[in-house]
């Protein structure tokens, strides 16, 4: 199986898994580590948070369909964990959600914020989105607008 098949199959199975215990996907990562793959799997529960039963209830369903389906092309190692504080940023209704908190976005290229200022990294209070491009009250003061397409990795950043 390819490992874009692996990827949207074990997304499938864990929203299968996961909505009878409130339980969404936040990131899967399916890459190399060594010798063998590595499946990381990041969870949230908007009810209460995630915890640690919720991620092991998790990886033992997961753990034992992945064992009966056997899709898997080679050997891997199942890791199921929250996404932490500092959460990646990857749908648009993860942008809607986190409205007015702290955020960090890395852009594929150099982009001008409203002074005219090049950077690939943002950060500030996300204040928006909308048609696809996300605002940003930056750290310095200014303003910067963002569009999605360009973004090569988006989180938010924890406030002291």
């Amino acid at each position: 199986m390819a490992k874009v098949d692996v990827v949207e199959r074990v997304t499938e199975i864990i929203a299968e898994v996961g909505a009878p215990l409130g339980i969404e996907l936040v990131d899967l990562e399916y890459k190399r580590e060594g010798r063998d793959m590595v499946v990381r799997v990041f969870l949230e529960k908007r009810e209460g948070g995630i915890n640690l039963d919720d991620c092991a209830d998790v990886s033992r369903q997961l753990s034992d369909i992945l064992d009966v389906e056997d899709f898997m092309p080679e050997r891997y190692t199942l890791e199921v964990s929250s996404p932490g504080i500092c959460r990646p940023l990857k749908k648009v209704a993860d942008y809607e959600r986190f409205l007015g908190h702290l955020i960090k976005v890395k852009t594929f290229e150099m982009l001008a914020d409203e002074a005219g200022n090049k950077r690939k990294t943002f950060t500030g209070k996300l204040t928006g989105i909308a048609d696809g491009v996300i605002g940003i009250d930056l750290t310095e003061g200014q303003k910067a607008r963002v569009p999605l397409d360009k973004v090569a990795k988006a989180n938010l950043e924890f406030e002291f």
